[in-house]
């Protein structure tokens, strides 16, 4: 691991070393800015060092190492895991690789200055930075290639990528953050290029406490590093520690609502109910098949080769709630093994969610969990519960198709039997793993990322979002990224 010493000050702190973190430290210390990133987990290092896990590296599956382990406790009917990732990276150590954009109804609501069309160039420099490859439908693995080929059953034409904010449905191969097996994190894309630089200090392993405000104004972090709780002085601090992190540090220090904060003891520095409110991800369904001889021997014939991703492909796709845009994401994965069931899956989301849960502090103790409630399937209307019932009957229908039947076999889960949808969904809620809006742009931070009420202190990360896109979030949150730190830089 790097073991960096914790200085005295900083102009910029950036507490999270993860997707928005990275790329706003490569900004100002590019620009000859004094940054210094804390970050909870540990610095590996840069690309190539022994010590990055190779779980973290391998592309082909989804990270599991340095979680925060936070689930949903017992909130839903199920217990469900919200895995994020603790490590200079965060949560692109740990992703899929998709890079999906969304439409752009998505960015111009969200408030002045984030409109598609500003947004675009962003969008467009983040895809470089992080070296995202566009695959070819002859690239795709027989398992993403067959759904990809059976999408055209519903009308859904072949697209060369997703990511044109002006199109609607289509099932196209991924973008993916690549990089000869890799997966190429912000990390690697953004860090490594000015690890060098002097004026940039990365210190893993160092928990910021909370934000100490004087006069209204930020002025410090409290942060514990090697067993010990130091005070760093800073000129600006700007919080990426995301959807979940980003409002419990504000919680922490005294920023939110003053009944919780009451509560917990804690002193009430900014009157800001919002924190930690607006708490959405997509809602997820997965559904399975059992396969067929023929896709069994030509998926283990490519996984000789050393080459099979999880995910590949995928479909933008409409509910009848959306029809003139997308609301649905269809994602086929490849086969995985649970006792001696071998399961063939695609997965459906729900792209618009209406529900909205909350991330509350318990306890002022730095390691305590908080309480994570997404109070998923909940709108009164059962809006997001139907969407992802229409979604799954509409991969029912993909898979009955004669020539794809015969590569997909037959369901076992939910099984042909479950024909109440929106009552499966509602009894098995997952999640997409795209939390957002804790610390909305409006009601608690600026357009700008300002928190209300404390100047030098911002917050960019996907807490800032309002309303999640319509998108794997990895790519939008890179973008925030970028876009904050251009007005940092103004």
């Amino acid at each position: 691991m790097v073991h960096q010493p914790l200085p005295a000050e900083a102009e910029y702190v950036i507490v999270g070393g993860g997707t928005s973190g990275n790329v706003i430290a490569h900004r100002l210390a590019r620009a000859g800015k004094d940054v210094l990133v804390l970050e909870a987990g540990p610095d590996f290092g840069p690309f190539g060092s022994p010590e990055w896990p190779a779980d973290l590296l391998d592309a082909t599956r989804l990270g599991r190492s340095h979680d925060w382990g936070y689930d949903s406790g017992d909130t839903l009917p199920v217990k469900v895991g919200f895995e994020r990732a603790r490590a200079i990276g965060g949560c692109s150590d740990f992703n899929g690789t998709t890079q999906t954009w969304g439409h752009r109804q998505d960015y111009d609501n969200w408030a002045p200055g984030w409109g598609a069309d500003e947004l675009k160039p962003l969008f467009d420099e983040g895809t470089r930075m992080m070296r995202v490859k566009r695959y070819r439908a002859d690239e795709l693995t027989p398992w993403q290639h067959a759904w990809f080929e059976g999408g055209q059953v519903l009308g859904l034409p072949q697209l060369e990528t997703l990511n044109d904010l002006d199109q609607t449905v289509g099932f196209a191969p991924e973008d993916n953050n690549i990089v000869d097996g890799i997966r190429w994190n912000t990390a690697f894309a953004y860090l490594d290029p000015v690890r060098h630089l002097p004026n940039l200090r990365i210190v893993g392993e160092a928990h910021v406490d909370r934000v100490v405000v004087n006069n209204g104004r930020a002025t410090a972090v409290l942060v514990v590093s090697a067993g010990q709780r130091v005070e760093v002085r800073a000129t600006n601090v700007i919080v990426c520690a995301g959807a979940f992190n980003s409002p419990q540090l504000l919680q922490r220090s005294g920023i939110g609502s003053p009944e919780l904060l009451k509560n917990l003891g804690i002193e009430i520095l900014a009157d800001l109910p919002e924190v930690g409110e607006n708490l959405h991800d997509q809602p997820f369904a997965l559904m399975s098949w059992s396969g067929s001889d023929r896709m069994t021997a030509e998926m283990t014939a490519l996984r000789a080769t050393g080459w099979a991703p999880d995910e590949q492909a995928m479909a933008k796709s409409a509910s009848s709630f959306d029809p003139d845009v997308f609301d649905l994401h269809f994602l086929p994965y490849s086969p995985t093994h649970r006792g001696d069931v071998k399961r063939w899956s695609c997965g459906v989301a729900a792209l618009q969610p209406r529900s909205r849960g909350y991330v509350h502090i318990l306890s002022t103790d730095l390691e305590a969990k908080p309480l994570i409630n997404h109070r998923f399937l909940s709108d009164p209307e059962q809006h997001d519960a139907r969407v992802l019932a229409e979604g799954m009957q509409q991969l029912r229908e993909i898979a009955a198709a004669p020539a794809m039947a015969a590569l997909v076999g037959r369901e076992i889960h939910p099984g042909p039997d479950v024909t109440h949808l929106v009552e499966h969904v509602e009894a098995n809620p997952d999640n997409y793993w795209h939390p957002v809006g804790t610390c909305a742009m409006g009601p608690v931070v600026n357009n700008r990322g300002q928190v209300h009420g404390v100047e030098g202190l911002f917050v960019a990360d996907a807490s800032i979002m309002p309303t999640v896109p319509r998108a794997t979030t990895a790519m939008p949150v890179v973008v925030v990224g970028e876009r904050i730190a251009s007005f940092l830089l103004e």
